[in-house]
């Protein structure tokens, strides 16, 4: 797998809102994340600028407001991180990170049986 941008939490609510709406203009932008953050205008053009820098994002200037689209698909993303998280905390090792998710009753009974179902699915597809 091609390694992604490195990408802040900060940054990361930034690409939440460019993948679920792309394409999306800076005052779209702001104006969603205004309402669910304490962050400033000008913090959330500092964080879409260094996002553009890292290569997570892309724009395109129409008329005079620039329009971004990501470049970074949000799966790949979540998937490049779920696999460094699981290598850092637990060396890759996905059997002693749910053991310690259900040891430490961090799961509820809807997870432990959507977990036994996945768990099942698989086991009859590989038959």
């Amino acid at each position: 797998m091609n390694s992604l941008p490195q990408i802040s939490e900060a940054e990361f609510e930034i690409m939440k809102v460019v993948w679920k709406y792309a394409p999306i203009n800076t005052n779209e932008i702001t104006q969603r994340l205004t309402r669910t953050t304490t962050w400033s205008p000008k913090t959330i053009q500092t964080l879409i600028k260094r996002l553009v820098t890292k290569g997570a994002l892309t724009y395109e200037k129409q008329s005079r407001v620039f329009v971004y689209t990501p470049l970074v698909k949000e799966q790949d993303y979540i998937n490049q991180e779920s696999h460094s998280f699981l290598k850092r905390f637990y060396g890759g090792n996905i059997t002693a990170m749910l053991s310690a998710y259900i040891e430490n009753g961090q799961l509820s009974e809807d997870e432990l049986e959507k977990l036994r179902s996945l768990l099942s699915d698989s086991s009859r597809s590989e038959r």
